[in-house]
């Protein structure tokens, strides 16, 4: 059985520790939260050639002075290509994870529209096969956890949440059915949750069930109690 203790133990930084001139899911910002004493939470896109590669957005054009989508672009390119205002470059998930080297909790958020998901997860699963550090994967995307579970079923996994999308009769009904649907294709071993949708009935019932719920994104600073009261632990961001 799978320890899960590390999903509590620290706070978890939202792609990782950045603002003040720290680039998010940058070098950087992956130090500045080992310093902290405080987890990691990342992003991963596909390259064209299959590699997952630490970057958030489906396209370049926020974070960096090129444009269109990362999936294009082979991970070699990608490798050259600085992040706004840095010298620094998005980094491939191998390096980030040799960079790391153990020294923090690491939550891995697979990013896909459905385009080479399966090359994607393989990428993070080869990645992660020797790493030695706390780690699990997560994704919106139940097929991504149900991949995991039955190609690598040592790596901890989780299930992203989100109840914003329902704001219709008839979406607040379907909703309850749609993730419970989710659940039982990913068979999450942990929940990463929106913190607007908490208190959530949802939520807590699987909680209750045993399953950890971490909640995302948790602004520092602001009114956390809900969240301390509804989650083991929090995704957050300064600002």
């Amino acid at each position: 059985m799978a320890d899960l203790a590390f999903l509590a133990r620290v706070p978890f930084t939202h792609r990782g520790l950045h603002g003040g001139g720290i680039v998010e899911n940058s070098r950087a910002a992956f130090e500045a939260a080992i310093a902290k004493g405080h987890g990691i939470e990342t992003d991963v896109q596909v390259s064209s050639d299959g590699v997952a590669m630490a970057f958030h957005d489906y396209e370049l054009d926020r974070l960096t002075a090129k444009s269109g989508p990362v999936i294009e672009r082979t991970a070699k390119k990608l490798g050259k290509i600085k992040l706004a205002g840095t010298e620094e470059t998005i980094p491939t998930l191998a390096e980030m994870l040799a960079l790391i080297d153990g020294r923090a909790p690491l939550l891995i958020e697979i990013k896909t529209r459905g385009r080479k998901l399966k090359k994607l997860c393989r990428s993070v699963a080869e990645a992660l096969k020797d790493y030695r550090g706390e780690a699990a994967v997560m994704s919106f995307h139940p097929e991504v956890g149900r991949w995991f579970a039955k190609k690598a079923p040592g790596v901890v996994r989780g299930l992203v949440v989100s109840e914003q999308g329902e704001t219709s009769l008839a979406e607040r009904l379907k909703g309850p059915v749609q993730r419970s649907f989710s659940v039982m294709r990913a068979t999450p071993q942990f929940l990463a949750y929106d913190v607007r949708d908490l208190p959530s009935s949802f939520a807590r019932s699987l909680r209750l069930e045993g399953l950890p719920v971490l909640t995302w994104t948790v602004i520092m600073g602001a009114d956390n109690s809900i969240a301390a009261e509804e989650a083991d632990q929090i995704i957050y961001e300064q600002r």
